[in-house]
C-alpha cells in the first residue's frame, strides 16, 4: 500500500496573478488572463496574445526571508525566481520549515521544460556582437533548468532528493507524480514539487508560431478555446505552481490544513510522433487508468477531469478518444474543464498549476467553467462544462498532461479521509 501523502502548502505565479488566493479567485470569476503582447513587435510572429505574468514586481520581495535580495536576483533568471516566490508561498501555507524533519528527508523536484531561454538569448546575441570574452561567467548556473530546484533548497535547507524533470508540456505533472512516489515509497517524508515557465521571448514565440502551435487571434475572449470547434492553437503562458507533498501521519500530527491527498499517478509515452498525440489515445488513456488504479478508484467514481486541453485541433480531439477509451461508458458522466481557457499554456508549470486548481476543486466543490466555448465539435463530444461553473462535491479527480515527444502524466487527487 504505501505511505499516504497529501497537499499542505500551495504557491503560484500566473497570468491571473501571483498568489493562490489571487489565482483562484480570478478562476471562479472565469476572468481570462491575457493581453497585447507589448515586448517585442508581435507583427513579425504574427502571434498577439499571450498570458503573461503581469503583476510580479521582484522588489517586492528583496528583503522577504526564503525569497531574493537585490544581489540574488541579479543572478536569477525570471523562471528560478518565479520558482522561489511560488515555492516560498507554499511553505509560508504549510505553516512549518519542517525543521523537525532530518533535512535529508525533505526533498524538491519542480521542473522546467525551457529553462532559463530568456537568458540564452540575450548572452548569444552578446556572444555574437562581442565576443566569447563576453558571455557572464554566470550565464550557465543561471540558465540550467534544474537551477530552480537547486535554488529552493539553498533557500529551505532542504537536502534530499533534488531534481529537475523535463518532459515539455508533462514537466509539472510528472514532477509532482514522481514527489509522491518518493514520499509513497519512503525515500522523502516532505517534498515540494512543480513546475515554472518564463516565455516572454519573442524567440520563443517565432519557434512555437512557426509549428503552428500557436493561435493567430487577437479576439482575447476567444484566442484559448478548448474542445471548440473554432479551436486553432494554443496561447503562451508562463507562471510557476509549487505544492508541499507531506506524509499524511506527520501532516496529521501537526495539525495541518489539507488540502487534498495524492492517491495515484500514472506516466506513460506514445511512442509515436514529435509532437502529434497518439490518434488511438491509447498511451494516454493508459496514463489515467493507471493514476485510477493506485488510487484504488475505477472511472465511476472519478467526478472530474483537469484536462490538458490545449484549444489545439489534435490535442483535444485525441484526449477526448483517450478520455473515452479509460473511462468507457463513464466518459459521459464526468465532467471536464480546461484550466487553458483562461491562463493559456504555461508548458513546463501547466501541470502544476492545474494541479493547484484540482486541489481548490475538491476543497471548495467548485468546478471552473471552460471559458470561451461557443461552437461544438462533433468529434469533441463530452461534458466540458461550458455553461458556467458548476458547484458539486468532488470527491475524486484527474489531472492531465501531454507533452511533446508523446510524454503522458496523470495525478489523482481525492478528498481528504481519515
Amino acid at each position: 500500500m504505501g505511505r499516504r501523502v497529501v497537499i499542505t502548502g500551495m504557491g503560484a505565479v500566473t497570468p491571473l496573478g501571483t498568489g493562490v488566493q489571487k489565482f483562484w479567485d480570478g478562476i471562479k470569476a472565469n476572468k481570462i488572463g491575457f493581453s497585447y503582447i507589448d515586448a517585442f513587435d508581435s507583427e513579425r510572429t504574427g502571434i498577439k496574445i499571450a498570458g503573461i505574468v503581469r503583476d510580479f514586481d521582484e522588489t517586492a520581495y528583496y528583503d522577504i526571508k526564503g525569497c531574493f535580495d537585490k544581489k540574488e536576483a541579479k543572478r536569477m533568471d525570471r523562471f528560478t525566481k518565479y520558482a522561489v516566490v511560488a515555492a516560498h508561498e507554499a511553505m509560508e501555507d504549510a505553516g512549518t520549515d519542517f525543521s523537525d524533519i532530518d533535512p535529508y528527508r525533505a526533498g524538491i523536484i519542480v521542473g522546467s521544460g525551457i529553462g532559463g531561454i530568456d537568458l540564452t538569448i540575450s548572452e548569444y546575441s552578446k556572444y555574437l556582437e562581442k565576443g566569447p570574452g563576453r558571455v557572464s561567467p554566470f550565464y550557465v548556473p543561471m540558465m540550467i533548468s534544474n537551477m530552480a530546484s537547486g535554488t529552493i533548497a539553498m533557500k529551505t535547507g532542504f537536502r534530499g532528493a533534488n531534481f529537475d524533470i523535463s518532459s515539455a508540456c508533462a514537466t509539472g505533472t510528472h514532477a509532482i507524480g514522481e514527489a509522491f512516489r518518493k514520499i509513497k515509497d519512503g525515500y522523502l517524508d516532505v517534498c515540494l514539487a512543480g513546475g515554472t515557465e518564463c516565455t516572454s521571448q519573442e524567440f520563443t514565440f517565432a519557434g512555437f508560431a512557426n509549428m503552428k502551435a500557436l493561435t493567430k487571434s487577437g479576439d482575447l475572449e476567444r484566442a484559448s478555446v478548448p474542445f471548440d470547434a473554432e479551436r486553432s492553437g494554443f496561447v503562451l503562458g508562463e507562471g510557476s505552481g509549487v505544492m508541499v507533498l507531506e506524509e499524511y501521519e506527520h501532516a496529521k500530527a501537526r495539525g495541518a490544513v489539507i488540502y487534498a491527498e495524492v492517491a495515484g499517478y500514472g506516466a506513460t509515452d506514445d511512442g509515436y510522433h514529435m509532437t502529434s498525440p497518439m490518434p488511438t489515445g491509447k498511451a494516454a488513456a493508459m496514463g489515467m487508468t493507471l493514476a485510477m488504479q493506485e488510487a484504488g478508484l475505477n472511472p465511476s467514481e472519478i467526478d472530474y477531469i483537469n484536462a490538458h486541453g490545449t484549444s489545439t485541433g489534435l490535442n483535444d480531439k485525441y484526449e477526448t478518444i483517450a478520455i473515452k477509451l479509460a473511462f468507457g461508458d463513464e466518459a459521459k458522466n464526468v465532467k471536464i474543464n480546461s484550466t487553458k481557457s483562461m491562463i493559456g499554456h504555461l508548458l513546463g508549470a501547466a501541470g502544476a498549476v492545474e494541479a493547484i486548481v484540482c486541489a481548490k476543486t475538491i476543497q471548495e466543490g467548485l468546478i471552473h467553467a471552460t471559458v470561451g466555448y461557443k461552437v461544438p465539435d462533433e468529434l469533441c463530444d463530452l461534458d466540458y462544462c461550458v455553461n458556467g461553473n458548476i458547484e458539486q462535491e468532488v470527491n475524486a479527480a484527474l489531472s492531465n498532461s501531454l507533452g511533446f515527444g508523446g510524454h503522458n502524466g496523470t495525478v489523482c487527487f481525492k478528498k481528504i479521509a481519515d
